[in-house]
């Protein structure tokens, strides 16, 4: 299981990207149109630096729903190895059986 506060602070970051994401993609809109004055995008690449960097969607973590480890993680199922083959030993996942010869 994984510290609380690690999966807090992730969970936090989830938020703060979803609350600022409309706002990132207008300033990055404004600093990648070469057709605007230099002093704009420059304003407005300014203004992105000045938001907080836990509002970047690149800060956040992947991690287990069940124990929120962030190692050894599976996007489409949305766990962790460990907890992949326990599922898949119980019989939970449709399609996966766990092989033993």
């Amino acid at each position: 299981m994984a510290k609380t506060s690690s999966v807090e602070k992730n969970n936090h970051r989830r938020k703060l990207v979803a609350d600022k994401a409309a706002k990132r993609k207008r300033l990055k809109d404004i600093i990648m149109d070469r057709a605007k004055p230099r002093e704009e995008r420059f304003a407005a690449q300014m203004k992105l630096a000045e938001m907080p960097r836990n509002s970047s969607k690149v800060r956040i973590r992947n991690r287990c729903e069940i124990t929120g480890r962030p190692r050894g993680f599976y996007r489409k199922l949305r766990v962790c190895r460990n907890q992949l083959r326990e599922l898949a030993s119980q019989g939970m996942i449709p399609g996966m059986v766990k092989s033993s010869w």
